[in-house]
């Protein structure tokens, strides 16, 4: 049994310290805020991810598991460090690592014994070097010659299913510089390995790598699928086709090729815009990542531009938002794109009225002058247009005929492409999706597009078929 402590207890701070308790591990979750410690210690999640209080109380139940505002007792009682703190994006896009800094020199002022710090929140290459050299130059001001080592466990946790990510992760990358260090952080995830977990064991600057690449080119399919829907509305072709087509060559495969209004969440921002700062500091810009966020904020940005050509004019109008999270299964509203697109549509005069199943009280502390209801259909009551932003699952089989008496005007913009378009119209709804723009046989107009309209589509083919061409 390991004796651990996790400084920080936010979304991975609390999963690994829960995680780590599980397995069997002896582990201390630290956090400043005495008003988060004091509602963990009574039971209370400040977050909603599924089944993450049951583990958490199976372990506190146990005695694994403990909560502590005293970040100078946790580290004495402790071999193995954690850092789970916040790394948010500057105002150029590059992580701010005080957090972490203040936590490794906090370490370094207390320590009296060997101990393995770990690099858990995710950080630019170079940022356990750091580490390292700050520990050693603390110690060396304190006079005091304490053995210790540094080393990274990127995290690979998708909210909505983090607990089933750390219990039965894709591999465990373990980045360490002394052989020490690795036995220590293998034999804690000793459980995972006798599951036959791939273990990774690298260096550190290679494993903090591994998390910034893996995000980075998860972000960039989403990007590249969201290209292609575009293209899709231009030509009137069907983005969801294409995609499944793609997704079946086993060299591309299927996941993170569904188009919408782009990603969002606490993750891909932040690590796209950090892995780009960082890289162009080292002499080595990235162009791919470059543009995977650039087409992003494009992609983010053209959803108002939907609502505006199915609509028209948003002032006055009633607009009904269904899905607030940035995606399903979290109560998480970092960077949603369904905030951002409230937001917009109130600059334009609109309305909103907005509803998700989870996520609506953090969105409150976001949003102003949004009206939230109990459901979708109050929600729908009275709407000029019902937006779908987030596909949580009870809106793929909302009851249409209801749904349509509730509108003003049966119009729906499906941001994340969860209905059949002819299914909608045939409902007598007008439907918009995202890069599904085929309209009819060869001599039929694209749908309205991102960046257009109906019309405009139908100009041109018209246009086109006079010259002896297709639309």
């Amino acid at each position: 049994m390991e004796k651990i402590a996790i400084l920080g207890t936010g979304y991975v701070g609390l999963v690994t310290g829960a995680g780590l308790a599980d397995f069997g591990n002896h582990v201390t979750c630290v956090d400043l805020d005495e008003n988060k410690i004091a509602k963990l210690k009574d039971g209370k999640i400040p977050f909603y991810e599924f089944s993450l209080g049951e583990v958490v109380q199976r372990n506190v139940d146990n005695e694994r598991l403990v909560f502590t505002s005293d970040l100078a007792k946790a580290i004495k009682g402790a071999r193995t460090i954690f850092i789970a703190v916040g790394t948010p994006p500057g105002k150029g896009g590059e992580a701010d690592l005080s957090q972490v800094f203040g936590a490794a020199r906090t370490i370094a002022e207390t320590m009296t014994s060997y101990k393995l710090v770990v690099q858990k929140s995710t950080v630019p290459v170079g940022t356990g070097r750091n580490v390292h050299e700050l520990i050693g130059k603390v110690l060396k001001e304190r006079k005091k010659n304490v053995p210790y080592d540094v080393a990274s466990n990127p995290e690979f946790l998708r909210e909505g299913s983090a607990v089933e990510d750390f219990m039965r992760p894709d591999r465990v990358v373990i980045g360490t510089w002394s052989k020490k260090a690795e036995q220590i952080l293998t034999e804690i995830y000793r459980p995972l390995y006798l599951n036959e977990t791939p273990m990774v064991r690298t260096n550190v600057q290679t494993a903090e790598l591994i998390k910034y690449a893996s995000n980075a080119f998860l972000a960039t399919k989403i990007s590249f699928i969201n290209e292609m829907s575009n293209i899709c509305e231009a030509v009137g072709g069907d983005v969801k086709v294409v995609a499944k087509a793609m997704g079946q060559d086993r060299r591309i495969g299927p996941k993170f090729l569904h188009a919408g209004p782009g990603y969002g969440g606490s993750c891909f921002p932040k690590d796209t815009l950090a892995l780009a700062d960082f890289s162009k500091a080292l002499g080595v810009p990235s162009a791919i990542v470059n543009a995977t966020i650039a087409v992003n904020k494009r992609q983010r940005q053209s959803m108002l531009t939907k609502v505006e050509s199915l609509v028209g004019d948003l002032e006055g109008k009633t607009i009904a938002v269904l899905g607030l999270s940035f995606k399903p299964q979290t109560d998480d509203v970092r960077d949603s794109v369904a905030l951002e697109l409230i937001k917009g549509m109130q600059k334009k005069g609109a309305v909103v009225r907005a509803y998700d199943p989870i996520a609506m009280e953090t969105a409150a502390l976001e949003l102003k002058n949004v009206d939230f209801t109990q459901d979708a259909y109050e929600a729908a009551k009275g709407a000029d247009a019902l937006v779908i932003a987030t596909e949580w699952n009870e809106f793929r089989q909302l009851d249409l005929g209801t749904l349509k008496k509730a509108m003003k005007s049966a119009r729906v913009v499906d941001c994340r492409n969860i209905y059949d378009p002819a299914k909608l119209r045939d409902a007598g709804f007008q439907y918009l999706g995202v890069g599904r723009g085929f309209d009819g046989g060869p001599n039929g107009a694209p749908a309205a597009a991102s960046g257009g309209s109906k019309a405009k589509a139908s100009k041109k083919a018209g246009k086109a078929k006079k010259k002896g061409g297709a639309a």
